[in-house]
């Protein structure tokens, strides 16, 4: 009887509980089936006016037009992008505070190993939307007209080949790098704040080779006042040019850049957030953007989002550790 007694209490209290949380259940339910119904806010980690923000700006339009609500963007700049990763991070998990991620976010996993959250396993992938080939370009004086007279000259003189870069560890830097690892030559890196002062020193001769985000050098390739050699994957902007794969066995290296959330946001707001993306991908205004800043369109699930960033943290870890990269 005791036994009997026992289940009965225990049975009144789950059904209380349950009473308890199904009105909240039920607003949760709604709120998510209501998304977006206020504003929502997407932080970029870099100034206002690169090629991030310009991608920022351009899905946000689109986001806040095919979903009803303004897609706020806010620039966080600092350490590499970290601190905005870190916001969105640490964020409510209710699709309200979105990151716009890339290429660095994944390699910042191996660069800085002591930040308070691993980017591939606390962001949930939402969708990605661009990416960028990166353009093996040299100065027109450099003695080289392909990639295997390049890859001859540097082994012919190593260390003697000063590379530039966007910045210590971003994807201007490990670019360089994998080639470098994939051929056995030897570069003296020199890093810059930014691809506009490196291009600079590389348009004056002060450096001899960059691997370079194709948005930020289209105009000077066109202009002749840079060589290009290669590309890292096909382009409709420089049609002419051979892959960089053609030369060095498993080289490939674009930048891309997509949308994550906090880990827990809900997977119907995630849904909603892809297919909202997919739309604007497809859409030949939209492509037509992303082609006037150097990029291409690109798309997935959230599943396969994940699994990109996944792989692209995994290959950088070996490029940062060949290199010995640190932060700085």
């Amino acid at each position: 009887m005791k036994l009997l007694r026992r289940q009965f209490l225990q049975r009144g209290i789950q059904a209380a509980i349950g009473a308890a949380m199904a009105p909240a259940v039920a607003r949760r339910a709604r709120a998510e089936a209501d998304y977006p119904s206020r504003p929502v806010h997407l932080l970029v980690g870099y100034a206002a006016g690169g090629v991030s923000d310009i991608l920022a700006r351009l899905i946000a339009k689109q986001l806040s037009d095919r979903l009803g609500q303004p897609f706020v963007v806010e620039n966080r700049p600092g350490a590499g992008g970290n601190l905005a990763a870190d916001q969105v991070v640490h964020a409510a998990p209710d699709g309200y505070t979105l990151l716009l991620a890339g290429m660095a976010n994944a390699i910042n996993v191996s660069i800085f190993p002591d930040l308070d959250f691993n980017f591939a396993h606390d962001m949930a992938p939402v969708a990605v939307f661009a990416r960028s080939p990166m353009v093996m370009e040299i100065n027109p004086a450099f003695p080289a007209n392909s990639v295997p007279e390049f890859i001859a000259y540097a082994k012919a003189h190593p260390g003697e080949i000063a590379m530039g870069s966007a910045g210590t560890g971003g994807s201007t830097h490990v670019a360089g790098e994998l080639f470098q690892m994939l051929t056995a030559t030897k570069f003296t890196h020199v890093p810059y704040h930014g691809s506009a002062p490196a291009l600079d020193d590389l348009l004056a001769g002060r450096l001899q080779v960059m691997f370079d985000n194709l948005t930020s050098s289209l105009s000077f390739i066109r202009a002749g006042k840079l060589k290009a050699l290669a590309v890292s994957s096909a382009t409709g902007a420089l049609p002419d040019l051979p892959l960089i794969s053609a030369f060095v066995p498993g080289y490939e290296a674009y930048s891309w850049n997509g949308i994550t959330a906090p880990k827990d946001c809900p997977a119907a707001v995630v849904e909603k957030l892809n297919a909202a993306v997919n739309a604007s991908v497809a859409d030949p205004a939209f492509k037509a953007q992303l082609a006037q800043v150097g990029n291409t369109p690109l798309s997935e699930t959230p599943a396969g989002f994940g699994r990109l960033i996944a792989a692209d943290s995994a290959k950088w870890a070996k490029v940062v550790h060949f290199a010995a990269i640190a932060p700085q």
